[in-house]
């Protein structure tokens, strides 16, 4: 792990952690280094660190200096270096969190916040690591995502669409071609994101284009060499494995790519879970209802921290 120039204290302490593999990986930290625990954020598909900033707003004035918060762009995505297709899968992503953790937080009580893609990636790194959950790793939280049967439901089920496959395998015969094809990735991407907030209401503008640029700046290349290992997605095991810690299942009530019935699936797996339903948001929840989301992981964290009763979390609660 190296350390680089921070710009200025709202943009954290910037970190650059290595993988396995050499790829480098941009990381951010905010809050006390000697905060006895750290919340650990993974974004999702084409997604970046910035897409945690309202909520990383919310938590900042909350915790100050109490919790420390590490926030870190996938191989691929945003600063992080760009690999080889063959590992853009959600297990290499699982492996590329425990050297993210090992390095920026090799001891105190780890929490996981993981959101769509990220939330895949924290329960592939809860299988291959089982032996810190419960010691190093002390909650998780689950959003907007799914455990298994990604395709089976919402939007996801167009990953077996016809158009999906001719791109996955343009990408494999031609990715440097492919790669150049910011119009591709564009046209696609932006088409995802405005039908995973397709509802009744208008979608707030400035949420549109923060979510359009980050989509724009993932290669076409990362973006479809991921959409197979969600098509093959299952992480059921994985869920066995986080029984007996406190979680936090949360999802929007109109998340049309991730809908709320992958979560309720996951939390009928999760005895010591707490389930949270946000009315009326989509798969953006953090983006769009970042207040609730804020105060659903600080009850986690405060749950955690006063060892509550896990069965005290197994009720359905609503975000209006």
């Amino acid at each position: 792990m190296s350390n680089t120039p921070v710009s200025s204290e709202h943009d954290g302490r910037r970190l650059t952690v290595r993988t396995e593999d050499g790829i480098p990986l941009a990381v951010r930290e905010f809050g006390s280094p000697d905060a006895p625990t750290t919340v650990v954020f993974v974004h999702g598909h084409c997604l970046r660190t910035e897409s945690w900033w309202a909520l990383r707003k919310q938590l900042v004035r909350f915790w100050r200096n109490e919790v420390r918060m590490v926030f870190y762009d996938h191989r691929g995505h945003g600063e992080s270096g760009e690999a080889p297709a063959s590992t853009y899968t959600i297990d290499q992503l699982g492996r590329d969190l425990g050297s993210v953790l090992n390095a920026v937080a090799p001891r105190g009580p780890i929490v996981l916040v993981g959101h769509s893609m990220g939330g895949m990636t924290a329960l592939s790194y809860a299988r291959q690591n089982p032996h810190t959950i419960g010691s190093r790793i002390v909650g998780m939280a689950l959003i907007s995502t799914a455990a298994y049967d990604l395709a089976e439901a919402g939007l996801a089920r167009h990953l077996r669409s016809p158009a999906v496959s001719l791109l996955r395998s343009a990408v494999r015969r031609a990715p440097r071609v492919v790669h150049g094809s910011k119009k591709l990735g564009r046209t696609v991407g932006t088409a995802l994101a405005k039908a995973a907030e397709a509802r009744n209401r208008p979608v707030d503008p400035r949420l549109a284009a923060l979510v359009a640029a980050m989509v724009n700046t993932t290669s076409v290349v990362t973006m479809s060499s991921f959409l197979e290992s969600l098509l093959g997605f299952d992480e059921r095991a994985s869920l066995a494995a986080l029984a007996h810690i406190p979680s936090l299942v949360l999802c929007g009530s109109v998340d049309m790519l991730t809908p709320f019935q992958h979560s309720a699936a996951m939390a009928s797996l999760l005895p010591a879970s707490q389930l949270v339903s946000v009315d009326g948001a989509g798969h953006s929840v953090i983006l769009e209802r970042a207040a609730d989301v804020a105060a659903a992981i600080i009850g986690l964290v405060e749950r955690i921290a006063h060892t509550a009763p896990a069965a005290s979390g197994r009720e359905l609660m609503a975000v209006g």
